[in-house]
């Protein structure tokens, strides 16, 4: 996951210094919020004059509009709109701004609002506190937002910007966020570096729950214990593409899972003749779990303790029920 260091949380530094800084630290974007001053446009020359790191601009305003000739002027890599400000939501981007745009909402806006704009926009930037204020709580609702905007827009990316820190950070990873804004947690490190590694590699203690980023059952690959056929097993795991799928009976009790490993198994076994395959016997009945209530830290140490490698988990509550599951492709894919 990209880190866009947003460069107005340092508050002890001037601006050519926190340059430098986040030069020799390697960061991915610089992040530069805009409330409706154009003469952010002086900042940002003074950054491009001393650094190469891509810009990541902000722009809260009600008339968009104004900022079109400098957009056009400055060579920017990533410009974000805030929905909410505009009063005329009809946007016409001038077509000599070659960098990435995006629209930002805040958690109380609809993800839909992106519609009309998915046509030229890249990506979407989840506000997970108050714009414009800096050290406030992530609002764990975005979790699910994130999860419906990828589902509904998968060839998007998405930013997520407020009170990201190292245990946000992880959960983000996971979910396959493309790049999260950090402010203050960043700069009131004891060194940027030291921040920089908690937010793109390290794991540590968290206050969030599985149940808080899980995929809700809803959102999960199963299928009907006392209904299994090799058909409906096939079209839960090719649907869901995740590589398995819950096995549920009544109450939905987990009675096991049914992975591509078990599936290939079933089908090497019976080749001559694959209407002979006893498809209760594909069920792994004693699959690896983890609880709802488990924090994301406690989460990593259960699966630390495992000798195979885990791709996917079901999450089930006290009574064994399947409430959930979560998957790891992502966060693997991101630490390559």
């Amino acid at each position: 996951m990209k880190i866009s260091a947003s460069i107005y949380s340092d508050k002890n530094n001037n601006i050519e210094e926190t340059i430098q800084a986040l030069n020799d630290s390697h960061v991915d974007m610089i992040h530069v919020d805009c409330n409706d001053d154009l003469n952010v446009f002086k900042d940002i020359q003074t950054i491009q004059n001393h650094s190469n790191i891509p810009i990541d601009l902000h722009i809260i305003t009600p008339k968009i509009e104004r900022f079109y000739p400098a957009l056009t002027e400055f060579d920017i890599e990533f410009v974000t709109i805030q929905y909410e400000d505009l009063l005329d939501k009809t946007l016409k981007i001038p077509k000599e701004f070659c960098g990435q745009l995006g629209l930002s909402i805040t958690s109380n806006t609809p993800i839909d609002v992106f519609d009309q704009y998915a046509d030229e926009f890249d990506f979407i930037l989840f506000m997970a506190t108050t714009p414009g204020q800096s050290g406030g709580k992530f609002d764990s609702i975005n979790f699910r937002r994130i999860r419906n905007f990828q589902k509904k827009y998968p060839n998007k990316r998405v930013h997520v910007d407020g009170g990201v820190n190292g245990e946000v950070s992880f959960v983000l990873r996971n979910m396959g966020v493309y790049a999260s804004v950090s402010g203050s947690y960043l700069f009131n490190s004891s060194t940027i570096n030291t921040a920089l590694l908690n937010l793109k590699l390290n794991e540590i203690e968290s206050g969030f729950l599985v149940k808080d980023f899980m995929r809700d059952l809803s959102e999960s690959p199963t299928v009907n214990f006392e209904s299994l056929e090799l058909a409906n097993i096939l079209d839960a795991i090719d649907n869901g593409q995740m590589g398995f799928t819950l096995v549920l009976a009544e109450d939905n009790k987990l009675e096991g899972i049914i992975g591509n490993g078990d599936l290939r198994r079933g089908l090497k076994e019976n080749l001559p003749n694959l209407s002979d395959i006893n498809v209760q016997r594909l069920v792994n009945k004693n699959p690896i779990t983890v609880p709802e209530h488990y924090t994301v830290y406690q989460l990593l140490r259960f699966i630390k303790k495992e000798s195979r490698p885990i791709l996917y988990l079901p999450v089930v509550d006290k009574e064994n029920r399947a409430v959930g599951t979560v998957n790891f492709m992502n966060l693997i894919k991101g630490e390559l």
